[in-house]
């Protein structure tokens, strides 16, 4: 264990160039005690790591020290190749620069582990779209994707209900969400998400300030979307129905409507009654998509309100009994 947490170190600062005894103990989860005890042990064993004093100050390795990758075990080895998506390298026009990267840890791996990219393919496969959906990579996808990787301003035209708008555009990133390609990108000093098929023109932006644009270092990508995304679904989630549940309605809920929404109802319902029905608020997209989901539940739901909602499903039912009659 404490061998793995060594190389973890000496790989952080190898990456990093200097990190804080803080920021060491946080990404290793362990104490600042024992930052400092491992940094210690690293020296004796002849790793040039040293501190520096300061403000500024934190622990780095000496100017063009490198480690090789001979520390990597075969899981190790096999988790690393699982990193490349080849779809969607394929689609963002880096196929080439990822297969020579894979080629060049391959060459720095011990010669027993060598397999690990054949051995990784052979038991890990990603098909990101969902059922039923042909995936369609977006025709300006290569070009948005170079300007991500270099840091290029980008002049687009972007395709909005209300018609076509032009922006200029920092892009921060791509999220590649079931199928779907969106653009994280910073527009008037705020960061805004773009899906990538509704780009119809783009290039980069030329001029005496040039094309380049500085990444802000406090941007994280992953928490970035995270946040976007549920708030995204907590803002299409805009009606209210009133449902009765059976016991085994309510455990159905959450499969047939939005997961959060399903759980945050059934937290706030009164205890069952005597039949062992809870009555849940739950929030939906509209009365048309609550239609279909509730409808999946059958006679394990009954629809209370809003009263159209109801009158389509006393309709259905009717409908039904005189199918089964």
């Amino acid at each position: 264990m404490r061998a793995a947490r060594l190389i973890h170190l000496v790989l952080l600062l190898q990456t990093r160039g200097s990190m804080t005894a803080t920021e060491l103990a946080a990404k290793l989860e362990v104490s600042e005690r024992t930052v400092g005890r491992d940094v210690l042990a690293l020296s004796e064993a002849g790793v040039p790591v040293y501190a520096e004093r300061g403000r500024a100050g934190g622990y780095r390795l000496v100017e063009g020290y490198r480690t090789r990758l001979t520390g990597l075990g075969r899981d190790e080895a096999e988790a690393l190749f699982l990193s490349g998506v080849p779809a969607a390298l394929r689609a963002m026009g880096l196929q080439d620069a990822a297969s020579a990267a894979r080629l060049k840890v391959s060459a720095a791996l011990l010669p027993e582990l060598r397999d690990a990219s054949d051995s990784a393919a052979q038991r890990f496969h990603l098909d990101a779209p969902g059922w039923w959906q042909e995936p369609e990579t977006p025709k300006l996808l290569p070009t948005v994707a170079e300007a991500v990787w270099g840091d290029l301003r980008l002049c687009v035209r972007y395709r909005r209900e209300s018609g076509v708008v032009e922006r200029e555009l920092e892009p921060y990133g791509l999220v590649l969400k079931a199928g779907v390609w969106y653009l994280v990108a910073r527009a008037d000093r705020e960061l805004r998400v773009y899906r990538v098929d509704r780009i119809v023109e783009a290039e980069a932006v030329t001029g005496p300030g040039g094309a380049r644009f500085e990444r802000d270092p406090g941007v994280d990508l992953a928490a970035f979307w995270a946040g976007h995304a549920a708030e995204f679904a907590r803002s299409i989630l805009r009606t209210e129905v009133v449902v009765r549940l059976s016991a085994a309605g309510a455990r159905m809920l959450p499969q047939v409507t939005d997961r959060a929404a399903a759980h945050e109802a059934l937290a706030a319902a009164d205890p069952p009654d005597g039949q062992g029905w809870v009555t849940v608020t739950l929030r939906v997209e509209g009365l048309d998509v609550a239609y279909g989901q509730l409808l999946a539940l059958g006679p394990e739901a009954e629809v209370v309100g809003p009263a159209d909602l109801r009158e389509r499903f006393t309709t259905a039912a009717e409908r039904l009994a005189a199918i089964y009659a």
